[in-house]
């Protein structure tokens, strides 16, 4: 008999959860097992937490030398740069210059950065910079102190190979959960389609809305569980790359699409660029939708979503 076998785990920094539908709970644990085995190796590759993974060479290498890497890094930042194209910036993966320093969101932040220090770092934040050369596969960051990272990417990236993974081990149904960035496929085990849950960004723990999905990834980028109060109005972790500065008037935006790795990666895009600019986006690009909710409650949807 079919049933479903769970295993949460800290991955990436991230509470993951995978879920693996099998009649035989030894072979789901063996299937979790390797998926769990696949993220953690893509997280010593696009960790900046360590000296030694390829994106830490690249960043300690910038204004210097192109560094050689994988070609899986490789393809990783080239999609990266193309979604940069797309978004017209709004998405950019050599934040790594305004990150940390200024804005590390804990309750002892109290007031705003120097919007001087700011936009000093802010030149470093361009992913024009970034140089790709296919041949050698390297990569090249033309300013000193430019640093890339995968923090708008990596997670969905990490979902999309658990599954892929799954599935070439015969895994049917499950789901690959990165801390609210998931990707479904298949179905339950009582045969019907997963049910996910849209949090609702005033009561992160309970959902608005549901929806029913299979053989789809869902990313959500909200201001509810990462912020900071600073003069009564409320600041969220996602940061402007154009601006340096955290974003304000919209709640969540989550999007839905076959990839995880392209749902992750335009959760913040859509949440940065003004809702009018961001549905026009998402309308044009086939099987990407998202529904956005702004400070006043009011919600967006694209136009082939259907809202229970």
């Amino acid at each position: 008999m079919l049933r479903e076998f769970r295993k949460p785990q800290r991955l990436m920094g991230n509470a993951f959860e995978i879920t693996v539908v099998d009649e035989s709970e030894k072979n789901a644990y063996l299937h979790i097992d390797a998926a769990v085995a696949e993220i953690q190796r893509i997280e010593n590759l696009l960790t900046t937490f360590s000296e030694n993974s390829q994106t830490s060479l690249i960043n300690n290498n910038a204004g210097l030398e192109p560094v050689k890497v994988d070609r899986e890094v490789f393809d990783l930042i080239e999609r990266s740069v193309r979604i940069s194209r797309i978004t017209d910036g709004y998405f950019d993966i050599s934040y790594g210059g305004i990150d940390k320093g200024f804005w590390n969101f804990d309750r002892n932040m109290k007031q705003l950065p120097d919007p001087k220090t700011i936009k000093e770092h802010l030149k470093l934040v361009n992913y024009e910079n970034i140089i790709l050369n296919s041949r050698d596969q390297s990569v090249f960051l033309k300013e000193q102190g430019m640093r890339i990272g995968f923090g708008g990417i990596g997670k969905g990236y990490a979902a999309e190979m658990a599954k892929r993974m799954l599935q070439k081990r015969g895994v049917e149904s499950g789901i690959v959960n990165a801390s609210g960035d998931l990707t479904a496929w298949g179905v339950q085990s009582n045969g019907k389609p997963w049910t996910i849950g849209i949090a609702d960004p005033d009561y992160s723990g309970q959902p608005f809305s549901y929806m029913n999905i299979t053989d789809m990834a869902v990313a959500t980028s909200g201001n509810y569980e990462k912020f900071v109060m600073i003069d009564g109005k409320k600041y969220s972790h996602t940061i402007n790359p154009k601006t340096g500065m955290p974003v304000s008037g919209i709640k969540s935006v989550t999007i839905f699409c076959p990839n995880a790795e392209i749902a992750d990666a335009m959760a913040t895009p859509v949440g940065i660029m003004g809702i009018k600019a961001a549905l026009d986006l998402v309308n044009q690009i086939h099987q990407l939708e998202c529904i956005i909710i702004d400070d006043d409650n009011t919600v967006y949807s694209s136009q082939n979503i259907n809202l229970q």
